[in-house]
């Protein structure tokens, strides 16, 4: 799909849409032809002697898909001593879905595969390709049929060749629910051995679903399109998946055959790179011994023991459901250490992972299974990975199919009148609003949006409480920042002059309510944690007297700005620089929080490691008072989910350690639910600080601030007691809404033994 050919052109134009744009908007286009009558218009503008190609042209074709579409399945039975038989091109049924007015399906009945079917909803286009080819192709044959629901029976077709009908489907209005019907069609249609020869862009989405979709039971292997000669390199680059049907449901590597160049195709390139190296992760685990998918089947002879009896910390990894239709599941079976159910609240649970949260440590790692299993109070627990196959259905659909399945996997104490309950990761948002979204080079895909709450804080009135958050799609289970909105009157604009009033209206001026943020609520605990230690444990900060000298104070780490901004306001002696290395999300922050820089709040762009080595390494520069790291990690499968490990290591605390003056102050917020890295990363802090060492923990237990001094004197619990009471007494001249919740959590800050 992608661009007309005048006749008798000999060099070809430059690659367009149907609306003359670039082809890098094709996906836009798309979106406008999810409508059989915009394809019926758009066919009768062009008149049935025209034709339309997208992506690359036959001589660019030719030879990589008839030898695919030549070469003996690698799947069929072989006879002893017998080379397999020849592919006799006319014997081949081939699917054309999606035709269009495109020449491939002529160009292959040119090259002797004459049984091709060629279907398109569009009755326009099907009515004229049939007038073009009925006397020179009269054994080509011709439906007006959808792509996503086609009527042919199981396993009667040997291959189906799709030139770019995938990536219109997958446009992300409907969604990518199209897409899954299609490619399960294309599962049902194909014989062993059978071929899906896929040319695509391979955009992020798309890739992600085909891999996925083709997982079990298919050899992929992926090519690069050769090019034009006369083609700029600007041009997408087009790709071929060919997919070819197993008799088993084996998982095989995908076979990448020739290099694509990153440096040529940027962005394009890239994101397959990512997406197949995501794909050879996952494939490789799946057919590693250690972590061998059993199937219902397996499991019911006795694979990993008798299912009916509880196992103390058992743990199976399997697929339910069949791999060639459309939905099956991936997941992990999990006992409890105990082994018997009687001692918990439910004695057999399945648990839903949305495919967003499917990399993320908590789920994807043995530790956080367990954790998970621990906190859903349950006797086994059936963990379930939701994939592209079954994604997009909805919950209800998702454990109505599952039912029956995991019913079988039900221990001895579970009877027929036994409900399994469901369960999903939940924030508890009641609704939702993207405000902005955008993409940045360093962070990827940013979000900005308004959500209200139901029941989150037992002490607070939520029902007409707005929250703004900000968080990055590569971190999904970390919300970066959250602010309150509140509302504030304005002015409505003036009415034009002479424009008559109603009868009855009032005399008085109009106004409105706008949502701005409040600067002077933390919404997230952990930052309200980290100002209660700066007020009471640093010695720069006894006070708020703007006669004090001027506070260094480094934050690394931006957010939406939200720390940086409260300390500005109630801090008054703070010198504050924030190191960021992403400017988008500095402009997120502006745009959408209301941060704002000034003479004693200030961004700097750069790496926070190399920021604080450079401090630490030059003696004349001058010393930091406080440095804080309160930064996320882009790593879904590490156990810290702020900060990235880069920032606990010894050698950075070490050159934090140096970069501090006399007195100074490191504050790092730390985000784990694994016990044995928290306890390396406290070891590491007592091993740089020595006894200066406190923490506040969080009541979710995953998160915990650290403080440490450079100064390493012991700090005793009568020094703490102390020092809460005089912070207590200075917070009550201030008598605002924030500072209660700092003199109570003051009151749980510790010396780390």
């Amino acid at each position: 799909m992608g661009r007309k050919k005048k006749q008798q052109q000999k060099q070809p134009e430059e690659n367009t849409t149907a609306g003359g744009e670039n082809q890098q908007d094709l996906f836009k286009t798309f979106r406008y032809f999810t409508r059989r009558e915009n394809w019926d218009e758009f066919f009768t503008t062009r008149g049935g002697g025209d034709y339309f190609e997208w992506y690359a042209e036959w001589p660019q074709l030719q030879s990589l898909i008839t030898t695919q579409l030549l070469s003996p399945s690698s799947f069929l039975p072989e006879i002893a001593g017998e080379a397999p038989p020849a592919v006799q091109a006319a014997e081949l049924a081939i699917l054309v879905p999606g035709c269009g007015n495109s020449k491939l399906s002529e160009h292959l009945y040119d090259a002797g595969f004459t049984d091709i079917t060629n279907v398109d909803f569009s009755k326009v286009v099907i009515a004229d390709m049939l007038r073009r080819n009925v006397r020179e192709r009269p054994t080509m044959k011709w439906r007006v049929m959808d792509m996503a629901r086609i009527e042919f029976g199981d396993k009667t077709l040997d291959a189906i060749v799709d030139k770019g009908g995938l990536d219109a489907l997958m446009v992300p209005d409907p969604g990518y629910e199209l897409g899954r019907l299609y490619l399960s069609e294309v599962k049902r249609l194909l014989k062993d051995g059978g071929k899906y020869i896929c040319l695509t862009l391979a955009e992020s989405r798309v890739s992600a679903l085909l891999f996925s979709m083709f997982r079990f039971g298919w050899k992929t292997s992926l090519y690069t399109i050769p090019k034009e000669p006369s083609s700029k390199n600007l041009e997408p680059q087009t790709f071929m998946v060919v997919v070819e049907k197993d008799t088993c449901a084996s998982v095989y590597e995908i076979s990448a055959v020739d290099k694509y160049s990153v440096e040529s195709h940027g962005n394009q390139a890239r994101e397959l790179y990512e997406a197949l190296e995501r794909e050879q992760k996952v494939r490789s685990e799946c057919s590693s011994g250690s972590n061998k998918l059993y199937s219902i089947k397996e499991l019911s002879l006795g694979a990993k023991g008798n299912l009916k009896e509880f196992e103390p910390d058992r743990m199976i990894k399997l697929i339910l459901g069949e791999p060639g239709v459309f939905h099956f599941y991936i997941g992990v079976l999990v006992d409890a250490q105990q082994d018997s159910g009687s001692n918990f609240s439910d004695y057999f649970a399945v648990y839903l992972v949305p495919n967003i949260l499917v990399d993320v440590w908590l789920f994807s790692s043995e530790e956080g299974q367990k954790i998970i299993l621990a906190d859903s109070d349950t006797a086994r627990l059936l963990i379930i990975f939701l994939n592209y196959s079954n994604s997009g259905a909805s919950m209800d659909y998702i454990q109505s199919d599952l039912t029956p399945l995991v019913k079988q996997l039900a221990p001895r104490l579970c009877d027929d009148t036994y409900e399994i309950p469901f369960m999903t990761s939940s924030e508890g948002i009641d609704q939702r609003v993207v405000v902005h979204e955008v993409t940045s080079a360093l962070t990827g895909t940013i979000v900005v949006e308004d959500v209200t709450y139901h029941d989150r804080d037992e002490n607070r009135e939520l029902e007409d409480m707005v929250f703004r958050r900000l968080s990055f799609h590569r971190s999904p289970s970390v919300v970066q920042s959250e602010a309150l909105l509140t509302e504030v009157q304005t002015p409505s604009k003036t009415m034009n002059k002479g424009k008559q009033k109603k009868s009855g209206s009032k005399s008085h001026k109009a106004s409105s309510n706008e949502r701005k943020v409040d600067h002077n609520v933390l919404a997230r605990m952990n930052n309200n944690a980290l100002i209660t230690g700066l007020m009471l444990i640093s010695t720069h900060l006894k006070g708020f007297s703007c006669t004090r000298p001027m506070v260094e104070t480094v934050v690394i780490g931006l957010g939406a700005g939200m720390l940086a901004m409260f300390m500005k306001n109630w801090i008054p002696n703070l010198n504050i620089e924030v190191i960021k290395i992403d400017q988008v999300v500095v402009d997120v922050a502006k745009e959408h929080f209301g941060f704002k820089e000034d003479e004693r709040l200030r961004v700097r762009i750069a790496d926070g490691i190399e920021f604080v080595r450079e401090k630490a390494d030059c003696e004349a520069a001058r010393k930091l008072d406080i440095l804080i790291v309160d930064a996320d990690s882009p790593y879904k499968s590490s156990p810290l989910s702020c900060p990235s490990e880069d920032f606990v290591e010894e050698s950075f605390l070490q050159n934090s350690k140096n970069s501090l003056s006399e007195e100074g102050l490191f504050v790092i917020n730390v985000v784990s639910r694994s016990s044995p890295t928290k306890v390396a990363v406290r070891s590491s802090l007592k091993k740089v600080f020595g006894k200066g060492v406190l923490y506040l923990q969080l009541d979710d237990d995953d998160d915990e601030v650290m403080f440490a001094l450079k100064n390493d004197s012991p700090i005793t619990e009568d020094d703490l007691s102390k020092a809460c009471d005089k912070l207590e007494r200075s917070l009550e001249l201030v008598n605002h809404n924030w500072t209660q919740s700092v003199i109570t959590a003051s009151k749980s800050i510790r010396p780390l033994r």
